[in-house]
């Protein structure tokens, strides 16, 4: 199963709950227009407890007040987390001032190759503001299914294996609630544009 068909399928069960939180929405307060699908009202990530890759313990709370993007991915993908990686330190640049409010965290799906200095030496190398974040795999499983995220290996011929993974960046607002799925080739204008959205709420 390719990443891009697992974000298809996360996209569409989603696609039931944020109408649901639209329509009982539609009699407040006007609401943000997303580039992103609005997923707002499933709190997805709810729960979530991992560690960072400098051994420090990290839940939804350590990061209140800042819009959090959250990424699944592993170090040695080919190419979609690199290029989606990239991407969003593209995304914080054009924040400009407003990228010290943003904290993005890219959860590996393959915490058996991923140590906590692997993934800080990739993830740093992208930004030094971002945080890479691993646990037991059955923490990993866990936090994959708080977020509906679909993860597995995939042998390779050579005997080793990859993983197959859900690509999609999920935005989370300053109070640790799900707002924003993105597809991972949104572009980085889209996101930025939902991201200062979020920062303005």
């Amino acid at each position: 199963m390719s990443v891009f068909s697992a974000s298809r399928r996360l996209t569409l069960r989603l696609g039931a709950a944020a109408a649901v939180a639209a329509a009982l929405a539609a009699c407040g307060e006007s609401k943000p227009v997303f580039k992103g699908s609005d997923i707002s009202g499933t709190q997805l990530g709810r729960g979530l407890e991992l560690s960072d890759h400098n051994g420090k313990t990290r839940q939804l709370a350590d990061f209140a007040g800042k819009v959090v993007v959250v990424f699944f991915g592993f170090t040695q993908c080919p190419d979609v987390c690199p290029t989606s990686l990239a991407e969003l330190t593209e995304v914080m640049k054009k924040l400009g001032p407003d990228a010290d409010r943003v904290q993005v965290l890219l959860i590996t799906v393959d915490p058996e190759r991923d140590t906590p200095e692997v993934l800080k030496q990739y993830v740093t190398a992208f930004d030094p503001r971002f945080l890479g974040l691993t646990g037991t795999p059955d923490q990993v499983r866990k936090a994959a299914a708080s977020f509906k995220a679909y993860y597995a290996k995939a042998p390779t011929k050579d005997g080793n294996y990859t993983m197959d993974h859900t690509a999609a960046f999920y935005l989370l607002d300053g109070k640790g609630e799900s707002r924003v799925l993105a597809n991972n080739n949104v572009g980085a204008d889209a996101l930025t544009q939902d991201i200062q959205a979020l920062l303005k709420g």
